[in-house]
């Protein structure tokens, strides 16, 4: 029992970080597509490439999910589920 609350809660923080730094980075993707519009003579242009940029990140994490997303994950679930500390 304690060890699934501490998993949990430890994935509750990481989750509620993750949401205000997507947040952070919402706005300032925004206002680099803007940034970049204006920069390219049109706004769409600005996001066009911010889309761009997304996409090969997209692309790059599909290649990489197992070694970047899957083991760190299970890893992390699999050490806490093994940590032999009481609370």
């Amino acid at each position: 029992v304690y060890k699934s609350a501490d998993i949990f809660s430890n994935l509750a923080v990481k989750l509620s970080i993750t949401l205000v730094v997507v947040i952070f980075l919402l706005f300032v993707n925004i206002g680099l597509a803007l940034f970049l519009g204006h920069y390219l003579g049109e706004v769409y242009y600005g996001f066009i490439v911010v889309g761009l940029a997304y996409l090969f990140i997209a692309i790059t994490l599909f290649i990489f999910k197992e070694e970047w997303i899957k083991n760190p994950v299970s890893n992390f679930i699999i050490s806490k589920m093994n940590n032999q500390d009481t609370i």
